[in-house]
């Protein structure tokens, strides 16, 4: 049970309870398991039959692998509050980020097996334990495993908004299963251009399928909401990595976000940039170092001369 319901809004009901009390989440977890048969979930495709534990790029079989589930005061301030988000970190991507700080979790795989009742169980801890929302991170690889567990989780309590806390690299397959689920959307949008994003996260086609599912996750769940404490309920948060020599393609993303979504949109710029992962030697020494205050003012006020609402981690 809730710790403390302070934790949560009066009169807030997260999203996934409707679909739950009208049995419509008993359809969708029997979709999303017999669609691991011939895995879709994400743009890569690979039609492995996960349910025999096969796996290829996201290096995940039949069940999502956790590395970490915790209460996190990293986050934005409106998912951390004073308790700090219930952040469940994932195993495993379906992209290849060569600067990627999570290296060791998503790409040499640190995590364990977690199946429906254990990652139903993690999210009962972190609500037991007074966290604002149950932050679903890195999770495009293992949308039918998180949809597996929530009717457990439900079923003992579970009354947390769901924060869906994306690469922006899903499938349409996988946002329709999630329509009516994720009471947050935070997508990334990494980069403007098609070969950056082939040459540092191994997917030529990231910026069309970024801008296809961040339309449809506002197209859910519009503006972000915010309490009356300003923690978020309900809505889109969009982060953006800025990159050192403007990789990311920082005026062309925030123009695209003001101009087909709307200017109430909440961006999260983030200066936190460093060179990890594969970025070492001389192959990626273009973005070898951190982001200058000037590259960042300067991706301020792009985002500013669009009227986008910044938010600070």
């Amino acid at each position: 049970m809730l710790a403390d319901t302070t934790s949560v809004s009066r009169g807030f009901s997260p999203a996934y309870l409707s679909l739950f009390e009208s049995g419509e989440l008993k359809s969708r977890v029997d979709r999303a398991v017999k669609s691991l048969a011939c895995c879709t979930g994400c743009p890569r495709d690979c039609r492995v039959d996960r349910l025999q534990n096969k796996f290829a790029v996201c290096r995940t079989g039949r069940y999502a692998l956790v590395a970490s589930h915790s209460p996190h005061h990293g986050e934005e301030n409106c998912l951390r509050g004073w308790r700090g988000s219930g952040t469940i970190f994932f195993a495993g991507c379906n992209l290849r980020c060569v600067f990627c700080q999570n290296f060791d979790i998503s790409w040499q795989l640190r995590g364990t097996a977690a199946p429906p009742a254990r990652l139903a169980a993690m999210m009962l801890e972190l609500q037991d334990h007074g966290c604002h929302n149950i932050n679903l991170v890195t999770p495009e690889h293992v949308v039918p495993q998180i949809i597996e567990a929530l009717p457990v989780a439900i079923e003992n309590g579970l009354r947390l908004p769901l924060v869906y806390n994306t690469s922006a690299y899903d499938s349409s397959e996988s946002l329709e299963l999630l329509d009516g689920i994720v009471d947050i959307y935070m997508p990334d949008f990494k980069y403007w251009d098609s070969e950056m994003a082939r040459k540092y996260s191994r997917a030529p086609d990231y910026p069309q399928v970024a801008r296809r599912v961040i339309k449809e996750m506002y197209q859910q769940v519009g503006d972000l909401v915010l309490d009356e404490h300003g923690l978020a309920m309900r809505g889109l948060l969009i982060r953006h990595l800025v990159m050192p020599r403007d990789i990311a393609g920082t005026r062309h993303v925030m123009n695209w976000i003001a101009q087909e979504l709307s200017p109430t949109t909440y961006v999260n710029l983030m200066p936190q940039y460093y060179p990890a992962g594969k970025v070492t030697g001389h192959e990626y020494a273009e973005i070898g170092r951190r982001v200058t205050p000037a590259e960042y003012e300067q991706a301020l006020d792009e985002a500013r001369h669009e009227g986008l609402r910044c938010l600070h981690s």
